[in-house]
């Protein structure tokens, strides 16, 4: 269906490309505030939307990846009702995450993930310079 939609809108889409990025983003704010009040007019749902769009802005800004900030707002609550179903499966024991070999080594992974980067800066420290 995308290939019957896109081949003949081929030259639309290229001409997207020739609009001015404010303009661009101008009309981003618009569709996302339209859309907003669409879906529940309320005060508190804006507000959040333009903080989120602060938020991004800023990470854009001082060059932080947005893909993951992203992903962890879609995956997050789905881990932390997985989270909370296991514990109490198992009457509130935390071990019970670590007795699987599987679910052991992922998060022996997921913690060798979150130290490497510190510990390879910190060792860069030692390397010697090439005079």
């Amino acid at each position: 269906m995308l290939l019957v939609l896109n081949l003949p809108l081929v030259g639309l889409w290229v001409r997207l490309l020739a609009i001015p990025t404010p303009w661009l983003y101008a009309g981003i704010l618009v569709f996302a505030t339209m859309g907003t009040i669409a879906a529940k007019p309320s005060v508190v749902e804006l507000s959040m939307l333009a903080g989120f769009g602060v938020l991004g802005f800023l990470m854009r800004r001082f060059d932080y990846p947005v893909a993951p900030v992203v992903v962890g707002l879609i995956l997050g609550p789905v881990a932390e009702s997985q989270l909370r179903r296991a514990l109490q499966i198992s009457l509130g024991d935390p071990m019970v995450l670590l007795e699987s070999p599987m679910s052991a080594t992922l998060l022996g992974i997921a913690l060798l993930a979150l130290i490497a980067p510190f510990a390879l800066k910190g060792m860069s420290r030692f390397k010697a310079s090439d005079d």
